[in-house]
């Protein structure tokens, strides 16, 4: 079965970080500060699904 939610954010996080190539933006921008907040999403949901499937 497809991991939407997973699909979710790393579209997010391809479409911000295209943006702030194109556009040169700072480490301190909300763009480049939620791309920070959906690797620890994605990390966090990844270990979830390890755990899974351990059981």
């Amino acid at each position: 079965m497809a991991d939407l939610y997973f699909k979710a954010l790393n579209a997010e996080r391809r479409a911000l970080w295209a943006e702030c190539r194109l556009k040169g933006l700072a480490k301190d921008t909300p763009q480049r500060l939620r791309i920070v907040e959906i690797d620890a999403l994605l990390a966090a949901h990844k270990a979830k699904q390890a755990g899974k499937g351990e059981g």
